[in-house]
């Protein structure tokens, strides 16, 4: 049983990484049940400060990752339609079917915003552009924790690999 959870625990940290980039898994998040699944081991002993630490980061970066595209909006002269239209086009971008919908749609949700906002076209694509490049932080910040988490797992399993490993 052990090895089973000890490869679905793989699986899910590997998940993880590759959900950093895809808006449908929550990398972090996937990556921390991949740390949770090998706790169920009976080789590995629970530690539930470990798993509560890991999982208040997961929780902090997926949240970040909302947040980051709107700061990033407002930090390059959006405005409040600005923010709003970043959210919407974020919400939209995760729905649509259309291949690049979470990178496109905070962008034009921002420009959208800012051209209701204000008439003026280069500000509106300064602020669209401060909502993408929030967009690429919320992406690279997920992606090196869920590298961490992959390094956590295999360090756990380092460290029990002979209770692990015997049969």
């Amino acid at each position: 049983m052990d090895i089973i959870l000890l490869l679905v625990g793989f699986l899910l940290v590997c998940l993880g990484i590759v959900g950093s980039f895809l808006p449908i898994l929550p990398g972090p998040l996937t990556s921390w049940f991949g740390l949770l699944t090998i706790s169920f081991t009976e080789a590995i002993p629970k530690d539930w400060t470990f798993l509560g630490i890991t999982l208040g980061i997961a929780l902090i970066v997926f949240l970040l990752d909302y947040i980051i595209p709107i700061v990033g909006t407002k930090k390059f002269g959006g405005s409040k339609a600005g923010m709003i239209g970043t959210s919407i086009g974020l919400i939209v971008g995760l729905i649509a079917p259309i291949p690049g919908g979470i990178i496109i749609g905070p962008f034009v949700g921002a420009f959208i915003g800012e051209m209701l906002h204000q008439s003026d076209s280069s500000k509106a694509l300064k602020a669209a552009f401060g909502s993408f490049l929030g967009f690429l932080t919320g992406t690279f910040m997920k992606f090196i924790v869920s590298i961490i988490f992959f390094g956590l797992f295999i360090g756990k399993v380092w460290e029990y690999r002979g209770p692990l490993f015997t049969f």
